[in-house]
């Protein structure tokens, strides 16, 4: 969940001046960067030494540090080093100023040190200014960017909690509904005309679709909530485990399975054994009517991408490639409930799912010759090793 310090935290930064620590062990040079500076809509804190430096970054959050060179105790190229390691200041950038190591070697080992700048005394006070301001204006751009970025993550929180409160609290009337209607088919079947006994069977088969429909909804709000267990994933004895039961719900169908061998990729095995739930079910699901499930399941490397691409073709009934950016999204159905029946969740599911684990999803279809769906996983480490031993 979001954490509402977190969250005010960056709302006081982005509210308040952004802060800038000068560190020199000399005041007329603090004197000056303050005089230099002090028309910036700056907060200025000023340090004589690196551990003077290193106790205000535990009290304030700066948005850049300016820092001199030779210090007693502890130099600049000390101090950066110190700042980098630490988890509140790795990313802060710093520039260093020096009148003294102004040759090359030195420069760059300031940059090596992971200076944003280096300048060297005698400076231009514009030059200063420019680089201050842009830091200044780069800092404030990334609070935004994070407020927004925690403002859209708390909104999908509390629409991902909404969801599963309604769908949670819709499961009780629906039993009623539905147990009433079976005490009625039960024990009044025969008291009701032919009319009355079709408008009951319809109540109980939608009674039955909306049950479907919220335990859909309910997985599919779940996703976020359910931590990653990431491991080395056999995806050829995922899948055909997956085929496994779809054999046994559909016994007497004669289903035509192809699996080659495929690649092993890192994820969470129960989302993505999810994956092949619905793809491997909408295979076998979308056929024609007059024909067996012909299935086709492959694998391979994309070197530029650097990740392995799944693909499961069928040769059933297909769908408009015109409508094909509706298939992922929730309760987008490209069929009739009349023709086959489900609650258009599927495959929304299987996106976040695979979004979640790096990769994307997509399709290819032509109506009347079948449907190729696609989905990419990150390469394991040993893949591109390999590959590249090849």
């Amino acid at each position: 969940m979001i954490k509402n310090d977190k969250y005010r935290e960056l709302k006081v930064l982005h509210q308040n001046k952004p802060k800038i620590l000068m560190v020199d062990d000399r005041d007329e040079n603090l004197l000056a960067l303050e005089r230099l500076l002090e028309d910036l809509p700056v907060l200025l804190y000023k340090a004589n030494s690196g551990n003077e430096a290193l106790k205000l970054t535990l009290h304030h959050n700066f948005a850049l540090a300016l820092l001199d060179i030779q210090m007693p105790d502890m130099d600049g190229y000390e101090l950066a080093e110190i700042l980098r390691q630490e988890e509140k200041t790795a990313n802060l950038p710093f520039i260093f100023i020096s009148a003294i190591y102004t040759d090359s070697a030195n420069i760059f080992k300031g940059y090596r040190k992971g200076a944003f700048s280096y300048i060297t005394k005698p400076f231009e006070p514009e030059v200063l200014l420019s680089k201050v301001r842009f830091f200044i204006d780069k800092y404030r751009q990334e609070l935004e960017l994070n407020i927004k970025s925690e403002e859209l993550q708390r909104s999908n929180e509390e629409l991902e909690s909404f969801s599963y409160s309604v769908s949670h609290d819709l499961r009780a009337p629906l039993r009623a509904i539905d147990g009433y209607a079976s005490i009625l088919l039960e024990d009044y079947y025969d008291k009701l005309d032919d009319d009355g006994q079709r408008f009951l069977s319809i109540v109980k088969d939608e009674a039955t679709r909306m049950g479907n429909l919220i335990d859909d909804l309910l997985s599919f709000s779940r996703l976020n909530r359910k931590e990653q267990i990431i491991e080395p994933v056999d995806m050829k004895k995922l899948a055909d485990h997956v085929m496994d039961k779809i054999r046994d719900a559909h016994k007497g169908l004669n289903i035509n399975y192809n699996c080659s061998s495929l690649h092993e990729v890192c994820g969470d095995k129960s989302l993505l054994q999810q994956v092949w739930v619905n793809l491997l079910g909408n295979a076998v699901k979308y056929r024609a009517a007059d024909q067996e499930p012909k299935i086709n399941v492959t694998s391979k490397l994309d070197k530029a991408t650097e990740q392995v691409v799944f693909s499961v073709e069928d040769k059933g009934v297909g769908f408009n490639t015109k409508y094909a950016d509706k298939l992922f999204g929730v309760f987008q159905r490209l069929h009739r409930d009349d023709e086959f029946e489900g609650t258009g969740i599927g495959l929304a599911l299987v996106r976040r799912i695979v979004n979640r684990h790096g990769g994307d999803v997509w399709a290819e279809s032509e109506l009347g010759k079948g449907s190729t769906f696609y989905f990419s996983l990150p390469i394991l480490k040993q893949q591109i090793t390999s590959n590249n031993h090849a």
